[in-house]
């Protein structure tokens, strides 16, 4: 099956907020060695975790799968993707030339 760039960015934008979720869970919860999770606490980080799982895994085949079609070195997909998935407030602010600073 072929997929387009958006896809792939699409699919990495899904498994970043998975992963953000499962480091909220570990956060709101405190270390599973150091603090007793209870039950629920439990089932709910390992649902969240094996989300993240599978979603990273379905990333990287398909980061995999597009490289290939498209005659791509996989590495350099996987970062254009990662780069392009990053919400705007995570990207490196641009140096600004007009900054009044230098005034």
């Amino acid at each position: 099956m072929a997929h387009t760039f958006e896809e792939l960015v699409e699919k990495q934008r899904a498994a970043d907020e998975a992963h953000a979720r499962v480091e909220a869970l570990r956060d709101a919860y405190g270390a599973p060695t150091a603090t007793t999770w209870s039950d629920i606490q439990t089932d709910t980080y390992e649902t969240a975790w094996r989300a993240w799982r599978d979603l990273a895994r379905d990333v990287q085949a398909t980061v995999t799968e597009y490289a290939k079609d498209e005659n791509k070195p996989r590495n350099d997909v996987e970062a254009e993707v990662k780069r392009v998935a990053k919400p705007p407030s995570a990207q490196a602010p641009e140096a600004r030339e007009d900054s009044p600073e230098g005034d």
